[in-house]
Order: C-alpha cells, then structure tokens, then sequence
C-alpha cells in the first residue's frame, strides 16, 4: 500500500513539474544556505509535535506549496533588490520577432557594460542528437535464445558494462524492454524507448540527451559486445549497434557572421539566453532586442502578480479538503490586501477571492507618470513581504496540511529536532523501509 501511495505522489511531482526549468535562482550562497538552515532550526524549536494522515491529497497539497513558494522566490529573486521603479521593476526583458524560430531571455545584470541593443539570428541547422535505431522485430517472436549477455557501451567521457538476461519465455519484446528499462535506469544521458512499425514490429531505439560533436569526437556513445559470439548475435540482432543519426551541431549567422554551437541553447556574453527552435524561413534572420522600459516594467509586473495568484488558486483548490488551507489564504493575502488601496491607483485590483487582476490602460498611465518612483514603492513592500511569506512556505508546507495536535513543547526549554523537516522529506522514502 505504501509503495502505491509513493508511486502516485511521485508520477504527481513528476508529471506536473518535472519538466520545469531549472532557473539560476535555483541555486544558493553559503550565507543563504545557512539562513535557510537557521530558519529550520526555529521552526523544530517551536512546533507542536503532531501527526498528519498520509493521504495522496496531503502530498499533493504539500508539494504545491513547496513548488508555488519557489516561483514566487524565483521571479522576486529575478528582480532587481534596488528600491527604485527603474531598478525593481523594469529589468531589461529580451523578446525576438520571430518566437517560432528563436527564442531569447535576458539574464543579464543590468550593468552600463551591457551595450548590446540588438542582433540578428539566421538559423540554417539545429543541433541533433545521437540515435541509434534498431531492427524491427516481430514483438512475439522468440529471437533470442535464453542466456546472459554482455555488452559495453562508451560515452564521451565514460565506459560502462550492461548485462541483462533472457529467459525461457521471454518475447522479441521483453527483451525490448527489459533492455529499455536498463538504459532509462542507468542515468547515462542516453534514454531509449520502443518504437513500432506499420506491420506492428518493434524496436528499441537510443537517443543521446547530448546533441553536437566537437572535431575530434565520433560518437557521442557507441555499443560493442563482449568478446561472446552470443552477445554479438544478440546485439546484432537487436541493431542498437549502429549509428543511424549522427550528432550535429548548429548553425547559424549571427549579425551576418557563421557561427556554430553544440546545442540549441546557447549563451552570448553573458548577457542574452538563445534558444533555437526551427530553421529560418525563405533566408529571413530574427532581430533579438529589448522590450521598450514600459512594457518591460508591465512584463515584471504581471509575472510578479502571477506567481501570487498561483499559489492563491493552489489554497482555493484545496480549501475543502484540506481546511489548514485557510492559514494559507490568510498568510499569502494578507499581503495583497494590505496594500488594496495603494494597488488600485495603479491598476492592480484586489478582488473578494484575494487573487489580483490587472487594469492594463491604468497600469500604463501609472508607468509613464512623473511620479512612478512614488507611485510603485508599494510594489517593492508588497515584494519583501510576498517573499517573506514565501520562505516561510517553503521552509515548512506542512504548516498549511490537515494534522492532529499530539503535544505541545514546552515554551523557551526545547532542542531543535529534525522532525517537522523530516516531515516533508519523509513522503520521498518508504516509511516501511
């Protein structure tokens, strides 16, 4: 049962944020690092011990808020710590014209010594990866006789030995996937799947996670046999063996000069994130520049509303199922609603639910008027504050989950434990372990 509970929670997290874009913001100082630490230690010294019922909604409810207090920290963190409009809220926002074939993010940090306006982008090839196709094979047959085989398989930068077994009653199939399952386990940068034709053959397919070569590489992973006539049938026989695509690097020209890159993505100094998408159209390049000031200051703005509002609808969601859900609608909206007053006289709108709605026309007047500094400093409060509730989120979820008091500490006579850190933890591990 527990390991169902676990297999659930887990295709939950994955499925919903596994793909995720890992942000630069992601990562941490030593001084934060150990804020963050320090923050843990008060939290243990002052909470009740308590239990909580291990339920798929709980999980679910936690990992929300965990993955939610992370984008608000994220998007607050990506904004200037200036106090002033021009450095909080209009952070330079790259944007391209042609989205479908480039597309382009600023992570700059808007210093004078960034004096790139624009650059033009003609992709002519993407980067591709490495695949290795194999022989499609009738999915019943019995190809393979029963045995253990061996084959060794080298990367770049690394060798590694598999084995694997067929049995007696063991498919074309089986094998498939038997080995399928041996390379997505692995963890190597290679992921491979099953593959079927018209005539309902299948085979396995490799495909590297790494796209391009460099001038003196081959292969970016190549498959050899032992030295068993057996394993060099079967490897045959399945056909991963062979290289059928080979990794290419990209091309493209860069304010009219032939560049190349081993990915799709790519950096230029420092200043500009590309990401290639297609190849140009009829010859034509994409210009890359910067947002005009107003509509990068209403960008940062709505992606700050945004992340709010999400993590306002994740407490909704749950309100009847999860009733310490409340604590959290109260925590998060107690900030929105402090400042409703101050919001809506430049354009930000409170609604009754506490999520904000946008007045765009008064929003622009508000950007453009003489006194934008005065005018948006309550965004800058309404930011520390967000992010303080934030932080306290993420530090404990658990905080806003259905739990049953078991003991009160003692006030001002208690250690840190591990417990209420370990509580989110623990859904990760099999508590029958």
């Amino acid at each position: 049962m527990a390991s169902a509970v676990m297999d659930t929670m887990y295709n939950y997290y994955l499925s919903t944020y596994g793909n995720s874009t890992v942000s630069r913001y992601d990562s941490h100082k030593k001084s934060e690092l150990r804020s963050v630490y320090n923050n843990i230690v008060k939290v243990n010294k002052e909470s009740p011990l308590y239990k909580i019922k291990n339920s798929t909604d709980m999980q679910r409810f936690a990992i929300d808020i965990k993955e939610h207090a992370r984008q608000i920290n994220n998007v607050i963190a990506s904004l200037s710590t200036g106090d002033s409009l021009k450095e909080t809220f209009q952070k330079k926002v790259a944007v391209s014209d042609q989205k479908d074939v480039v597309d382009v993010s600023y992570i700059g940090n808007g210093s004078d010594g960034e004096n790139t306006d624009s650059f033009t982008i003609q992709v002519k090839q993407l980067a591709s990866a490495q695949v290795n196709q194999g022989n499609y094979l009738r999915q019943n047959g019995t190809d393979f006789k029963p045995g253990s085989y061996s084959f060794d398989l080298t990367t770049t930068n690394n060798s590694y030995e598999f084995q694997f077994t067929v049995n007696e009653e063991d498919s074309n199939r089986d094998v498939q996937e038997k080995l399928a399952r041996l390379f997505n386990t692995a963890k190597i940068g290679i992921q491979a799947e099953i593959t079927e034709n018209k005539s309902g053959e299948s085979a396995l397919s490799l495909t590297s996670s790494q796209t391009g070569l460099s001038d003196t590489e081959e292969f970016l992973f190549r498959i050899s046999p032992d030295g068993s006539n057996e394993s060099a049938d079967a490897i045959q026989k399945l056909g991963i063996g062979e290289i059928t695509t080979p990794a290419a690097n990209s091309s493209f020209l860069l304010n009219g000069m032939e560049r190349s890159s081993y990915a799709n993505t790519f950096t230029i100094n420092n200043t500009f994130e590309v990401h290639l998408k297609s190849i140009s159209p009829d010859d034509t390049a994409a210009t890359l520049g910067f947002k005009p000031n107003i509509d990068a200051a209403e960008d940062n703005i709505r992606e700050l509303v945004n992340a709010y509002n999400s993590i306002i609808e994740t407490a909704r969601q749950y309100e009847g199922r999860q009733k310490e859900s409340n604590k959290l609608l109260n925590d998060m909206g107690k900030a929105a609603i402090h400042y409703r007053d101050a919001f809506e006289q430049i354009g930000l709108m409170v609604q009754d639910d506490t999520t904000i709605t946008i007045d765009r026309e008064k929003l622009a007047e508000a950007i453009e008027s003489e006194n934008a500094e005065q005018n948006f400093s309550v965004l800058h409060h309404f930011k520390n504050s967000l992010s303080a509730k934030a932080t306290q989120a993420s530090i404990n979820p658990m905080q806003y989950v259905n739990k049953v008091v078991v003991a009160y500490k003692n006030p001002g006579k208690n250690f840190a434990t591990p417990y209420i850190t370990s509580m989110y933890s623990g859904m990760m591990l099999d508590k029958y372990l």
